[in-house]
């Protein structure tokens, strides 16, 4: 048993090296890396910007208006909301804001990937397919830079990518170390992951807001087929399965409100590390025998992204309790083991608050908080971070629904 238990800690120790060596690769091409751009003189394309709502009239109006406000032919460009189970005026405000808005009132299928399933089927019904050459996907509660849609099509008309996604900001960082814990990770995601693997030629993770997909990816999938918890995460795997190349507009600025509350960021983090579960379970084999098959980096990279690191960490720490308890293994062994279990956690401490430091100097001019703020922020991020672990252990036996998270506007 003490050599299962042994092998089993080996294991887990070469997965983990495996996952953290090639990001630290990352964050060494995203510091030193020349960012990609997309084309100059580009033609000007049809899209649609699309926004699932519930209940979110207090911030709706703010980011349709930011979409109207594009330097952007306004023609070129609509705004389409669907109203997913509201209880309040959010489709009223949608549309004196401009919008095209659709109501939608399904009490079985919730959750936003049923929303935007019932929205491509309605424009495809009454506009067509060829009505828009691609897509944007926005949360109600975003704002996007007046730029925005103009370097994302720069992108686009590389004819390169299937789909892009952007630089995710936030609007509200500054606020405590709830919002900035999150807000570090989203900027740390676009700088030293997502530009990362621009540069070197390999897909990108389109994250659950701020991206774009093209016409023929909403014809091979009739609409949006995507109804796990992390439907984002979801259409990044079958996208790579399917062999598409997605992009990285780093030009392109987002900004999402982070939730303020630790009770709100876990009950979204709970939800996101079920999703992963979920999606790992759906996708992990497949994109293993891909990686195997078709020696495509991509694949590999999502694969140790998905794989449930903590939950085999967790599966090892109890199976040593249990072996303990019927005498299988001495105590002794196990103290042992998690004495170096604590000597990890030390480390990863000190290397999250290096991580957060390095993010913010390196993205400096895209974060509006004081010094003073972002060296507590700094200090306060590994806490954020080390609460997955237990929020990753719920998730195991939570059944993690969709629920809204009240923006404050």
């Amino acid at each position: 048993m003490l050599r299962f238990l042994e092998s089993m800690q080996w294991v887990l120790f070469i997965f983990f090296t495996a996952a953290y060596a090639y990001q630290i690769f990352y964050l060494l091409v995203g510091l030193w890396g020349k960012q990609r751009g997309g084309v100059e003189n580009a033609e000007l394309h049809r899209y649609a910007a699309i926004i699932s709502a519930r209940n979110e009239s207090a911030v709706i109006g703010r980011l349709i208006r930011t979409l109207k406000e594009q330097d952007y032919p306004s023609e070129l460009l609509d705004v389409i909301v669907v109203a997913d189970n509201c209880t309040d005026n959010t489709a009223e405000v949608a549309r004196s804001a401009g919008a095209i808005v659709y109501e939608r009132f399904n009490k079985v299928q919730v959750g936003k990937g049923y929303a935007l399933d019932y929205l491509f089927k309605h424009i495809f019904e009454e506009q067509g397919e060829d009505a828009y050459d691609a897509f944007f996907v926005f949360d109600a509660d975003n704002i996007v830079d007046p730029q925005f849609v103009r370097e994302m099509n720069k992108m686009y008309d590389t004819g390169e990518y299937s789909a892009l996604t952007s630089y995710r900001n936030s609007v509200n960082l500054a606020d405590n170390w709830v919002s900035s814990g999150s807000a570090l990770w989203f900027i740390r995601e676009s700088r030293f992951l997502n530009n990362s693997r621009m540069i070197l030629g390999s897909s990108c993770h389109v994250g659950g807001t701020g991206f774009m997909f093209s016409r023929e990816v909403m014809r091979r999938n009739r609409g949006w087929k995507f109804h796990l918890l992390t439907e984002d995460l979801e259409f990044t795997m079958d996208s790579i399965l399917h062999g598409d190349r997605i992009g990285y507009c780093g030009t392109a600025i987002l900004y999402d409100e982070q939730p303020v509350t630790f009770s709100q960021s876990w009950r979204q983090r709970l939800r996101w590390s079920k999703g992963f579960l979920q999606v790992f379970r759906y996708y992990g084999m497949a994109l293993i025998k891909r990686a195997v098959r078709e020696r495509d980096f991509s694949s590999v990279d999502f694969t140790l992204l998905l794989c449930p690191f903590t939950v085999l960490g967790v599966i090892r720490i109890v199976l040593g309790l249990l072996f303990v308890a019927f005498g299988f293994v001495t105590w002794q062994s196990q103290l042992s083991a998690i004495a170096g279990w604590a000597f990890d956690i030390v480390l990863a401490v000190v290397t999250m608050m290096a991580l957060a430091a390095l993010t913010i100097v390196a993205e400096r001019d895209h974060i509006g908080a004081t010094n003073k703020e972002l060296f507590a922020y700094v200090l306060s991020f590994p806490i954020y971070m080390l609460s997955y672990m237990p929020i990753s252990f719920q998730a195991i036996f939570s059944k993690a629904q969709w629920k809204p998270i009240v923006h404050k506007g």
